[in-house]
């Protein structure tokens, strides 16, 4: 039985409703593993973009927001911006723990682009 015009364009249209709200659907499966890994680890074989949390001490400042960071295995370059760290004051002898991930960009050696800082009791 043939559709009549009018059913044709509204049958469309839904189509098109249809696939215009598929195309917004989110992912709500699992993400992507959180590497809870060493200093040393991460120095031997860094991977871009992988994702680290690391517990240790910032030693010292060496530019704007690059600091050296230890968890006690080797030290590593972090990238901290400001609005990350804790409201709290901490030092060098501060137990803190960083999330982030491996920044590996070619001939520089690696480091960590931190997005939180939190001070381990």
């Amino acid at each position: 039985m043939p559709v009549p015009r009018y059913g044709l364009i509204v049958l469309l249209a839904a189509n098109a409703l249809t696939l215009s709200a598929n195309s917004m659907a989110e992912y709500i499966g699992p993400a992507a593993q959180v590497v809870a890994t060493s200093v040393k680890a991460i120095l031997a074989n860094p991977v871009d973009d992988q994702q680290v949390v690391a517990r240790g001490h910032i030693l010292r400042q060496v530019s704007k927001d690059k600091y050296i960071f230890s968890d006690g295995t080797a030290e590593i370059r972090v990238d901290i911006d400001a609005k990350y760290f804790p409201a709290e004051k901490i030092s060098d002898k501060t137990i803190v723990e960083i999330r982030g991930e491996v920044e590996k960009d070619f001939l520089e050696s690696p480091e960590i682009d931190v997005h939180a800082v939190t001070v381990v009791r």
